[in-house]
């Protein structure tokens, strides 16, 4: 029975610090994480469901508090979320596989739905494919360089940094 509450309380601290760390990186770089050419530095943090499943509540988390926080909205706070979410349960399904797959479904995810909120919530100018291109970029900065960067730092610790949680 302690052993079940020891990985519920653990599980549950490592999503809150996930989530954390993903509010300060946004708000941090919030010059650079909104709008149709955007570099959410944060979005780095959605390789970590390869490491630990604690890491998909806390990335949505920290996406949904972190597009409130910024008074985005609520298409965006919903959808944005949402694509984060998407992306973290996808990584975390494909953590058996190649790690070169862990940032592939946020990107595609944000890239596929960030575009739709920008264009109907606010009005942007620029076309669907366009924003798919310029979100695209940023989410392959944030996750394909700079997350598998995070990851190969963390991967050598992970038994360490991320203990058994559930």
């Amino acid at each position: 029975m302690k052993t079940i509450q020891h990985s519920k309380v653990l599980f549950t601290a490592q999503a809150a610090m996930i989530a954390a760390i993903y509010v300060v990186l946004t708000v941090i770089g919030a010059s650079f994480a909104f709008g149709p050419v955007q570099i959410r530095f944060s979005e780095a943090l959605t390789i970590l469901p390869a490491l630990t499943p604690a890491a998909v509540p806390g990335v949505f988390l920290g996406c949904l508090i972190s597009n409130i926080a910024a008074g985005a909205l609520l298409p965006d706070v919903i959808f944005g979320s949402l694509a984060t979410l998407i992306g973290a349960v996808f990584t975390w399904m494909l953590r058996n596989h190649s790690r070169y797959l862990a940032p592939l479904p946020p990107i595609i995810a944000n890239s596929l739905i960030v575009p739709f909120v920008l264009k109907y919530a606010y009005m942007e100018p620029f076309s669907i494919p366009f924003m798919m291109l310029t979100v695209g970029i940023g989410e392959i900065v944030s996750c394909g360089i700079l997350g598998m960067i995070l990851y190969t730092a963390l991967s050598r610790y992970q038994n360490i940094i991320f203990k058994k949680a559930l």
